[in-house]
């Protein structure tokens, strides 16, 4: 856990080293508010649903610029075979990288507080979907952050693992759309809508907590950083 901590500060401390971290939030700040806010006055009513609508979509370009770094500048930089040869373990350094991006990415939801605060001045807001939509954004966050983690390995080119990382992570965002189920067999709709992102985000962002919805993106979660840890160790020994 102590070397766990030790690159989870390091990687988080990096982000904050040049000005892209603070341009990132304030794009993001920006982008998503302006979204939200541009139809919300015409709807006339308090609710934060059309927000994280579009929150998926934001998410699809946004965190591939979080995690295209954590590899391939490793790689680029020659670091990846100093950090090789440290008495630290493979799933440690990929779970330090993964809570890094985690908690930056949670400050950068965190600060969207006006949003939410701004609905419930002007109306009587329903907090359970607001409530459940923050919980789902950092869940699929966190899914978005595995998938992107584990592409960033596979390359030293930071524009590449962004390129991959956005067609990876909108691979399993739409997999689950009508517009793929109408296409789709009968037999295999149920198993497709269960393999979608997005799918289990609309319940979450229902207000709907439901356990499902949770172990899909831990075992999504899972999968992609057990994938990076192994493709790690595969490095390490060739």
């Amino acid at each position: 856990m102590k070397n766990t901590m030790a690159i989870f500060k390091r990687e988080f401390r990096s982000y904050f080293n040049s000005p892209i971290a603070y341009i990132y939030i304030i794009t993001f700040l920006i982008l998503s508010g302006w979204l939200f806010f541009r139809p919300f006055f015409l709807f006339n009513q308090a609710d934060m649903r059309p927000f994280f609508d579009i929150l998926p979509w934001i998410y699809l370009f946004f965190i591939p610029v979080i995690t295209m770094r954590l590899w391939a500048e490793e790689k680029k930089l020659g670091t990846i075979e100093i950090l090789m040869t440290l008495p630290v373990k493979d799933h440690e350094v990929v779970l330090g990288k993964f809570l890094a991006s985690f908690l930056f990415l949670s400050v950068v939801v965190v600060l969207t507080f006006p949003i939410p605060l701004t609905v419930s001045l002007l109306g009587n807001a329903d907090m359970g979907p607001i409530i459940g939509g923050y919980l789902g954004s950092l869940l699929m966050g966190a899914a978005y952050i595995a998938i992107g983690l584990f592409v960033s390995s596979l390359t030293e080119n930071q524009i590449i693992a962004f390129i991959i990382g956005v067609s990876v992570i909108f691979a399993f965002l739409i997999i689950g759309t009508d517009m793929v189920l109408l296409t789709l067999p009968y037999n295999l709709v149920p198993l497709f809508s269960y393999l979608g992102l997005g799918t289990h985000f609309e319940s979450i962002g229902r207000g709907v907590i439901d356990s499902r919805d949770i172990v899909y993106y831990l075992s999504v979660i899972g999968l992609f950083l057990f994938l990076n840890v192994r493709y790690i160790e595969s490095r390490r020994w060739s």
